[in-house]
């Protein structure tokens, strides 16, 4: 992956709004029965890519239009898994807040199924992931980016959301994860694209790991085994060419029974990917860069905090967009810093809780205050 060396350097977590009206997977339009063809797809992707290099995105994707989901898509190319729903992750908070819940969760529900695992899981054949990265390929080759990335789900995410009603143990069913998308991620790695293992389980899974009673020793066991999960498949692929992105649940809530980032910081940068994608501009979460004057940070790590809040329509002011990359960058060195977004655009493709012609001009802003940011840094015009 690039690093920061002439200039701060922006990029995003992953999911970006589908273009309208294309019958794309998750969308209203494929709920109405239609199917997006592989022009379509190919045509999105390209739309995608040409915005994200409009607006001033250094390191770029396809915006995950191919996907419903950024989990939830492994069970087109993964066997073992029925189309049967299991229940919604259910969210601690909601207990303090129901009234809120009650309103905020019955979209969310609605564009998500979460399908069970009920028999042996293997990566049935790499054409979906084929698709997608020649489709990245031939958009990227188009708009000359600074660097381009494609998303994977991790091994912890998946049994996440599509719990296990087939193997032994959890530990079982994770290794099965680990060995079967060990194809997708080699198969991005040899395609010459940075490969992003989404893992929101190292701090999404806490409210799960509360509501069966664990405390926070047990929950840093689930999270270590985890992070040896990611190692394990990824052993291949060299840690320059690979990110890693956690994140506390990509929505709009409380969010006052996170985990705080102190107690699993340590695990998660034992991770191979060298860069470290977190939330940084959340009101919940937006205090954690200060942690980073007393964590030692692996040498070679590249530290990517959000600057963008993914889940508020506020467009980011880039006088505060470069304070946040300034006051990291000065702590481990401008070099080791790349500037964000908190999570996807459109974690679920339906659902948008960012209007889309915001999300563009808040990726400018990103790009906007990572100029202001440089020539600080640089002592220069960037």
């Amino acid at each position: 992956m690039r690093r920061s060396t002439e200039r701060i350097l922006t990029t995003h977590t992953g999911s970006l709004p589908r273009p309208p009206g294309v019958p794309l997977p998750g969308t209203a339009a494929a709920a109405g029965g239609e199917r997006a063809s592989d022009e379509q797809i190919r045509d999105a992707v390209a739309e995608t890519v040409r915005r994200q290099v409009e607006a001033g995105v250094d390191v770029v994707n396809d915006g995950e239009v191919s996907k419903p989901s950024y989990a939830t898509y492994v069970t087109s190319r993964l066997t073992g898994f029925e189309s049967r729903p299991s229940p919604t992750v259910r969210m601690v908070e909601a207990d303090d807040f129901p009234d809120y819940y009650a309103r905020l969760f019955p979209e969310i529900s609605s564009a998500v199924e979460n399908p069970t695992c009920t028999g042996p899981v293997r990566y049935r054949d790499q054409a979906d992931v084929e698709r997608d990265l020649a489709n990245l390929r031939a958009a990227a080759e188009r708009e000359q980016p600074t660097d381009v990335f494609m998303t994977a789900a991790s091994p912890g995410v998946i049994a996440l959301f599509m719990p296990n009603e087939h193997y032994r143990s959890e530990e079982d069913y994770i290794a099965a994860l680990a060995d079967a998308m060990k194809e997708e991620y080699d198969a991005i790695h040899a395609s010459g694209f940075v490969l992003q293992i989404d893992c929101p389980d190292l701090a999404a899974g806490w409210p799960i790991a509360q509501a069966q009673g664990q405390d926070v020793a047990a929950f840093r066991r689930t999270v270590a085994q985890h992070v040896e999960a990611i190692n394990h498949a990824t052993r291949d692929i060299p840690p320059e060419a690979m990110r890693l992105h956690m994140c506390w649940g990509n929505y709009e809530g409380p969010h006052h029974r996170d985990l705080p980032l102190r107690d699993v910081v340590d695990l998660v940068l034992q991770a191979r990917p060298q860069g470290f994608l977190f939330e940084g501009a959340n009101p919940r979460h937006e205090h954690e860069w200060a942690l980073f004057e007393e964590v030692e940070v692996p040498e070679g790590k590249v530290l990517v905090p959000g600057v963008l809040d993914s889940t508020t329509n506020y467009i980011e002011h880039p006088e505060l967009v470069a304070q946040r990359i300034e006051r990291l960058a000065r702590l481990v060195g401008r070099g080791n810093v790349m500037a964000g977004s908190d999570c996807g655009f459109a974690t679920f493709a339906q659902v948008m809780p960012v209007d889309p012609a915001v999300t563009w001009a808040k990726l400018a802003a990103m790009a906007e205050g990572a100029r202001i940011a440089s020539e600080h840094l640089w002592g220069r015009s960037a």
